[in-house]
């Protein structure tokens, strides 16, 4: 499957002079130690974006994460493979997530709203970033990938990664170190393309499993599917025989605590 011409990369953190790099507190944060106020204030704005991620996606239902790149335009054949494969995990009565960009983000958002389903996004506030994409119900902004990306693990059942960059790969392989490791234990991880996703697969068994790096079983953590059908089926399967379906106990909103419930268009 040949993909399209991909857009601009958008500028690096190169692109900052070093002026620039100074005013940015998350530039500072990584910098090495800082001031005690500044650590301090750092703390506490982290402890609220989890706090906030956690009381807005409370409700939302048992989600399926869709990863993949932000570069892909409608015309490309990943964009109307995972439109319509998350169309069919919103009739399955999944909420599908994504990062809420544009690109395969877009397409999932999108295949979940035309199937009458729940769209949602835990989106990233970055510098020269797109505006998310116009098809959610629900959106929570986060200025941390990590929590983010502990939002789009902490909701969901299942993930299918479609093909993509380095975030792509980022989340895809933190997720399977939680799977190997047990923090997460056996949630699966579809990988949709097989064209693209083939070599990594060859380079995880003829390579790093060849040199003792992984374990025989890790390589299969990773399913190849290209069939919508098929995911669709096999993430319900999972979900309902190893999971029961159920979204922890039957939670409520509070009022005192601010909490609202998810009414997504139907």
């Amino acid at each position: 499957m040949k993909t399209p011409e991909k857009s601009p990369t958008p500028p690096s953190s190169d692109s900052f002079t070093d002026g620039e790099q100074n005013d940015i507190p998350e530039l500072r944060f990584l910098q090495g130690p800082q001031t005690r106020g500044f650590e301090f204030a750092r703390l506490l704005r982290i402890g609220n974006e989890f706090l906030r991620g956690f009381r807005r996606l409370h409700f939302v239902g048992p989600c399926v994460t869709v990863f993949g790149s932000a570069r892909f335009t409608e015309e490309n054949p990943y964009y109307q493979l995972a439109r319509e494969t998350s169309g069919l995990i919103a009739k399955a009565g999944f909420t599908v997530m994504t990062g809420g960009g544009p690109g395969i983000m877009e397409a999932a958002n999108r295949g979940a709203k035309e199937a009458g389903g729940r769209s949602i996004a835990a989106t990233i506030e970055l510098p020269h970033e797109q505006s998310s994409n116009p098809y959610l119900d629900l959106e929570v902004p986060f200025h941390y990938f990590f929590v983010r990306k502990v939002m789009l693990v902490k909701y969901s059942y299942a993930f299918v990664v479609m093909p993509g960059g380095f975030g792509t790969l980022d989340e895809l392989f933190e997720i399977a170190t939680l799977v190997q490791t047990g923090k997460v234990v056996d949630f699966p991880i579809v990988l949709m393309g097989r064209e693209f996703w083939e070599p990594m697969i060859d380079f995880l068994r003829d390579r790093m499993l060849k040199e003792g790096t992984i374990s025989p079983e890790d390589p299969d953590r990773l399913m190849i599917v290209d069939d919508p059908r098929e995911v669709v089926d096999l993430i319900s399967t999972i979900a309902r025989d190893r999971f029961g379906i159920t979204y922890g106990p039957a939670a409520k909103p509070r009022g005192y605590l601010f909490e609202q419930p998810f009414n997504a268009r139907r």
